[in-house]
């Protein structure tokens, strides 16, 4: 897919979305992701030895999130097997209360093999995300709705999800969507022009994770 059809792909960006953040926190701006992507930090799409990493800190009921879903979605096409796509949890639960449920219910989808369909759905729906219409989805992508019933729950992926969100803290993680290429946080736009030229970039001048820079304390 080349720039032109990857723009027409993805007309309907999140420029006009408002901006969801934390209110006050800590962080570093623009720090590397100094932690290697492997399958077990986050959830893989593609093949994990693609020389291209794009990691996203989302939130499933977050209007800019679901703006970029399908912007990501023609990147990953437009790259194919060089780049692997990681999701990671940021839910921001004082915007968007539902958001740490749904993340749940997307790591209990991911216990019986199906994130990624269970990810897809969710961004499709998000204006639907009640515990009803989370069990739903389950019975729409074919995995055991009352077994992720009982997960849910018991709240038996919560502690899975703050791990993401502890991570995506200490790294300067305070919006949503932030996105970090081979470990590098992309501090520009997501729209598909800055997202294709940074890792075009990166893809052409491979930077190392950590970029040289001392990890923080």
């Amino acid at each position: 897919m080349d720039r032109d059809h990857l723009q027409l792909a993805t007309r309907e960006t999140a420029g006009s979305q408002p901006a969801c953040r934390l209110p006050a926190i800590l962080g570093i701006m623009g720090a590397p992701l100094f932690m290697p992507v492997q399958a077990t930090h986050g959830h893989v799409r593609g093949d994990p030895a693609a020389p291209i990493a794009l990691v996203e800190f989302g939130d499933y009921q977050c209007p800019r999130c679901g703006a970029a879903h399908p912007i990501v979605e023609a990147i990953r096409r437009h790259f194919g097997r060089q780049l692997q796509f990681v999701f990671r949890h940021f839910p921001l639960t004082a915007l968007h209360p539902r958001a740490h449920r749904a993340a749940e219910v997307g790591e209990a989808a991911g216990a019986q093999a199906k994130f990624w369909e269970m990810h897809d759905t969710l961004f499709e729906h998000q204006e639907a995300l009640e515990d009803d219409d989370l069990l739903l989805y389950a019975v729409e992508i074919g995995i055991d709705a009352g077994r992720c019933a009982r997960e849910l729950a018991e709240r038996t992926h919560r502690l899975r999800v703050r791990e993401d969100l502890v991570f995506g803290i200490q790294y300067g993680v305070t919006r949503t969507p932030t996105f970090f290429i081979n470990g590098l946080r992309h501090l520009g736009g997501y729209d598909p022009e800055s997202l294709l030229t940074r890792i075009e970039q990166i893809a052409t001048a491979p930077v190392p994770i950590g970029g040289g820079s001392p990890t923080p304390a």
